[in-house]
């Protein structure tokens, strides 16, 4: 039953992360049911789980919807999650591995080459390009509890984030920014490298009303 339970809230993740599921949506348990041959009982728990990670709010006669925060909520999570990754990068810039400093250089340029051939165009392609750049910051840091509270607060600021790349411009300044958080990491400069993060995953007060707005 557990493994049942983890593999229904791996693929709640995965919908989220992929922009199927978005702020607001119906969890349906049906076609979760139906597309992994389990019991209503390992959905259940897994909403359960999810509920308690803030991901999902469980409400009356409607049921199971993914967390759609208020601008307050918001600008609360987004405060803590420009911690946490401030945090993995400047831990990153410390302990990076050889192997991690190749992955992290591929994946900046990747977004550069994104940004130069493409600029504007395929917004959502470029999107899964900065969660693999988070991704090879977070786990250059090496602490596997701060890498699964990040992923937490991720998850309730994706739709945003993937939101956000479809205005004009804001590709070419994203993967800019990676390229300085790189820099930084790869000089082995913890206190720049915490800094540069912080401020590259914060939304001014008037972008994050727009972005709640665009998705209300």
């Amino acid at each position: 039953m557990a493994n049942q339970t983890d593999t229904i809230i791996t693929a709640i993740f995965d919908r989220i992360e992929a922009g199927r599921l978005n702020p607001g949506d119906l969890v349906d348990e049906a076609p979760l049911i139906a597309e992994y041959g389990v019991s209503r009982t390992p959905v259940r728990e897994a909403l359960i789980q999810l509920e308690t990670a803030g991901l999902i709010k469980r409400l009356p006669r409607k049921g199971a919807v993914v967390f759609k925060p208020t601008l307050e909520e918001f600008l609360a999570i987004l405060e803590v999650h420009a911690k946490l990754e401030g945090q993995a990068a400047g831990l990153a810039a410390r302990r990076l591995s050889p192997a991690f400093a190749n992955k992290l250089e591929q994946v900046t340029k990747s977004c550069e080459n994104h940004a130069a051939i493409l600029g504007d165009a395929e917004p959502d392609r470029y999107y899964q390009l900065n969660l693999a750049f988070h991704a090879r910051v977070a786990e250059a840091a090496g602490n596997p509890f701060l890498l699964d509270m990040i992923k937490t607060n991720a998850r309730k600021l994706m739709a945003y984030y993937r939101a956000r790349y479809h205005y004009k411009g804001v590709i070419a300044e994203s993967a800019a920014e990676h390229r300085e958080i790189t820099t930084l990491i790869l000089d082995r400069d913890a206190a720049g490298a915490e800094a540069a993060m912080a401020r590259h995953v914060q939304f001014d007060h008037v972008t994050a009303m727009d972005l709640l707005a665009a998705l209300s």
